[in-house]
């Protein structure tokens, strides 16, 4: 499991952007944004480099403000 810290999002708008951008990557799956929280969690299949997260996210408008991989 995958989960980031996301500053920036405001509405569930935002919410599905940040869903839709993560869905996109190569090989991950079980996207849930949280928009309270300000994060989102996600499995991802093979190595996903935080650099490419964080590059996705701030092509649409969102900051990356923390990557935390577990093992669960």
């Amino acid at each position: 499991m995958i989960v980031i810290s996301i500053d920036g999002m405001s509405c569930e708008n935002c919410v599905r952007h940040v869903r839709e951008a993560l869905e996109g990557l190569e090989g991950v799956t079980a996207v849930e944004v949280n928009l309270e929280a300000g994060e989102a969690k996600f499995r991802a299949a093979g190595s996903l480099s935080e650099k490419l997260i964080e590059e996705t996210l701030d092509e649409e408008g969102y900051d990356v403000t923390a990557v935390v991989v577990t093992e669960s």
